[in-house]
């Protein structure tokens, strides 16, 4: 895809966001009805009609605005894995998380997020993350840099000496390999947090300099695709437990890291994979 292309897309991707966002989402924020909210594999995995149905329309703006294009979105491969195939084939892709932090969005709170992303190729290209109940929105484009309402982000580098601020999937839910990985990082040096309910707005929090790294044990490209874009074009740093860089079509070693910086990120990855 050539940069005009691209460049005429942004602003059409922006309008479908928050349409959606204005449609399906917000209109039940704090009002979904009790058969609006259903688990998908258990109690902590929930979808809501907002889900649904902002997937939906996402789906039918994206695919007019780039003909040609598929979607990979959370609640489509769940119906029909053999979706998530897209993100190896020849089509552009859209990727899509239409309510990231679902259980924040049931229980009223703000911290949820929509997440949209463009790859060609297993490249990321653009990436969309809003936050409509913040009132914010970040964007990235491939070499274009990375920028929230309009004002560039830099993550940042870490203060030498200074203890790292590490925020991380849960080591009890995971297979035994990964929990130890986790478990890795359990250093002096190193302040571990759990993540919050949206892996989106941990990397905007993290494309801010807000904190150090991320270190997730999933590799959901709709969880990751928007935000690993949106931390590296702010000057941050990915890598698997194995060094490579995380491949959006799976098959990733995990767990992976995004971080400040590269130096940082290669500590962190060095921490998981135990060297």
């Amino acid at each position: 895809m050539d940069d005009s292309t691209l460049a005429a897309l942004l602003p059409r991707v922006e309008e479908a966001v928050r349409e959606a966002a204005a449609t399906e989402i917000m209109p039940r924020f704090r009002h979904l009805a009790p058969d609006e909210v259903s688990e998908k594999k258990g109690p902590y995995d929930l979808v809501t009609a907002a889900d649904r149905e902002a997937e939906a329309y996402l789906t039918r703006a994206l695919t007019a605005i780039l003909p040609g294009s598929a979607v990979v979105g959370e609640e489509g491969v769940h119906a029909d894995p053999a979706r998530y195939a897209a993100l190896a084939g020849d089509a552009p892709v859209w990727i899509v998380d239409p309510v990231d932090g679902t259980r924040p969005f049931v229980h009223g709170k703000t911290g949820f997020c929509t997440l949209v992303a463009l790859a060609h190729h297993g490249e990321t290209l653009a990436s969309w993350t809003y936050a409509p109940a913040l009132g914010e929105l970040a964007t990235a484009v491939l070499g274009g840099g990375a920028w929230l309402d309009g004002v560039r982000l830099s993550t940042g580098a870490a203060e030498p000496g200074a203890e790292l601020e590490i925020a991380s999937s849960h080591h009890e839910y995971t297979t035994p390999e990964r929990r130890r990985a986790l478990l890795g990082l359990r250093v002096p040096g190193v302040r571990l947090r759990p993540t919050g309910g949206s892996a989106g707005l941990e990397y905007l929090a993290l494309a801010r300099g807000a904190f150090d790294a991320t270190a997730f044990d999933w590799e959901n490209a709709w969880d990751h695709a928007a935000g690993l874009l949106l931390v590296t074009e702010a000057g941050g740093a990915q890598a698997t437990v194995s060094g490579e860089p995380f491949r959006l079509a799976g098959g990733n070693a995990l767990p992976f890291t995004a971080a400040r910086d590269a130096a940082t990120a290669e500590r962190i990855r060095r921490l998981l994979a135990g060297e």
